[in-house]
């Protein structure tokens, strides 16, 4: 096998991996009295802006490392200091956990100010997506 012939099958290989990740939908309910933009949706979740009440899914996961990677530039460890420091001041806690996608959506779905993150394949017509992650 020619040296171009391993270079672009390497380069087929990352580039399909890649297309296998799935995406992840910031998700609302469909009553929900606004539609936040990313930077709101980042505060959500940190506990700074109590306009809609953001739901997180238990443990560490791909979904929630993306969710939480891409919307709040936070790693699992800087979570946990940033949710510990809040806690031990006294300024905050960390928010009501579900346990999975399908779970995550019947939440959001039952209530009129919810807000959450699934993976993509995971939505249905019963809540509303307000912007999917790559």
């Amino acid at each position: 096998m020619s040296l171009i012939s391993r270079i672009l099958g390497v380069i087929t290989l990352s580039a399909l991996a890649g297309a296998a990740q799935a995406q992840v939908a910031v998700i609302i309910n469909p009553a929900a009295p606004k539609a936040p933009t990313q930077a709101e949706v980042a505060n959500i979740f940190l506990g700074k802006d109590k306009s809609l009440k953001g739901f997180d899914l238990k443990g560490w996961n791909s979904t929630k490392e993306k969710f939480y990677g891409q919307v709040t530039s936070k790693n699992e460890a800087q979570l946990k200091s940033y949710w510990s420091g809040l806690i031990f001041t006294g300024k905050g806690q960390p928010l009501a956990s579900v346990a999975d996608d399908a779970a995550m959506v019947a939440q959001i779905a039952a209530e009129a100010n919810a807000i959450g993150y699934v993976d993509a394949a995971a939505v249905t017509p019963a809540v509303k997506v307000l912007f999917t992650l790559p």
